[in-house]
């Protein structure tokens, strides 16, 4: 089939296998680029086919060598149908991973479930036998609790009052308002349960009670604070939320796993990025563009994968991780630079439709959302017929 982007609100419902192939090649190629680090070789990531977790497990297996595991719900392909970008990507990683003689296993499944978490446990013991780094690194806007079964929901809503700011959509470039109504106490307690640490605790309990977890292990969860302009919204509302529960846990964590394994856990503050996640966002994908173009233009810009490389050798395997007063490590500091945002809160005071393309890095924004499915690569031929099924090596 031939196989053109479908956007529809902040989701391609399409992704090209040969694009999504390309953005995980340009991917391993950097890391390969850069010089090698000491770090794990024995490596699980919960929510590995896109993100940073998808970065991550690049930079575990080819900047160090990592045999990994990596856990993801994603869609296979069909005949009338393409697969997941997710899918895609971890075929592409699988493939460039068995050429260098590295072991990728892969789990397909709701990663909240106690069966996956059984699953993916046999899979250690049988390929790796212990990991000594766990990546959290999941992203679901639903839970199904795997002791009670109830069902949540997330919303990303302010807390106390109405929230209205611009916005814009990324797609066709228009700059509106929007006001979103407060969360109600039974939202926020919905939106923590899908996204706060409590099953990111539970892997950590279930590993542990496995024995598969190494002396020294690593445990490291994904997580965004951001700038004044974009709190109400996210930092203090139910995200946000979510994020110190994430946190809380972090330290509960800490303290077993230095007590039993001489371990760590830690959360780690990334930048703004274009994502699956942060597109969904009201007003975070206008304020990553101001923010795009003047990194860009400071030469601070980080994609994904540069992020996750600094964040492994610079800082968890560096020998001398920095921490923040909360116990967190903030790999956010070139975004959050004071010069930095001095100048996109000036910014964004400014924008609106009409300077939109002078202020903002709108197209670069959009260039990074279409490669997350594989579009927009300029050696990728669009039009030509490609089968859209593409199997997992390590999934029959």
């Amino acid at each position: 089939m031939v196989i053109q982007p479908k956007v529809r609100g902040f989701i391609c419902t399409t992704a090209h296998p040969v694009g999504c192939a390309k953005h995980v090649q340009e991917q391993i190629d950097y890391i390969k680029s850069m010089p090698k680090v000491s770090g794990p070789k024995r490596v699980l990531i919960i929510g590995s086919s896109t993100g940073f977790g998808l970065a991550t497990r690049i930079t575990a297996a080819f900047g160090m060598g990592a045999g990994t595991v990596g856990v993801f719900y994603e869609r296979p392909g069909e005949q009338d149908r393409t697969a997941s970008a997710g899918w895609y990507n971890t075929a592409a990683f699988e493939t460039a991973a068995q050429k260098d003689g590295l072991i990728a296993e892969s789990i397909n499944g709701d990663a909240f479930s106690d069966e996956i978490k059984h699953q993916t446990i046999k899979r250690i013991k049988e390929t790796l036998g212990q990991v000594d780094l766990v990546v959290y690194s999941l992203a679901s806007p639903r839970r199904n609790h795997p002791k009670t079964g109830e069902l949540f929901n997330s919303v990303i809503k302010p807390i106390g009052k109405p929230y209205s700011d611009k916005t814009v959509n990324f797609m066709t470039g228009a700059v509106s308002s929007v006001t979103i109504a407060p969360a109600t106490e039974e939202e926020i307690k919905q939106t923590v349960s899908v996204m706060g640490g409590e099953d990111w605790g539970l892997w950590i309990d279930a590993l542990l009670a496995a024995d598969v977890l190494a002396k020294g292990v690593k445990t490291v969860a994904y997580s965004y604070i951001g700038p004044k302009i974009t709190h109400d919204i996210y930092r203090d509302g139910t995200i946000g939320h979510s994020k110190n529960d994430l946190e809380r846990v972090a330290h509960e964590l800490d303290q077993e796993l230095k007590q039993k394994l001489d371990g760590q856990a830690v959360v780690s503050v990334n930048k703004a990025l274009v994502t699956q996640s942060s597109s969904a966002i009201p007003v975070v994908p206008l304020y990553i563009s101001l923010l795009f173009k003047q990194m860009k233009e400071m030469g601070l810009h980080e994609g994904t994968i540069e992020q996750t490389y600094r964040l492994l050798s610079e800082e968890l395997y560096s020998g001398h991780t920095k921490l923040d007063d909360q116990g967190r490590i903030r790999i956010d500091d070139w975004e959050m630079r004071e010069d930095v945002q001095q100048k996109v809160t000036a910014l964004w005071q400014r924008v609106n439709g009409e300077n939109l393309d002078e202020l903002a890095d709108m197209e670069g924004y959009r260039n990074d959302f279409l490669k997350l499915f594989g579009f927009g690569f300029p050696e990728v031929d669009y039009e030509a017929d490609v089968n859209p099924i593409i199997n997992l090596i390590s999934i029959e």
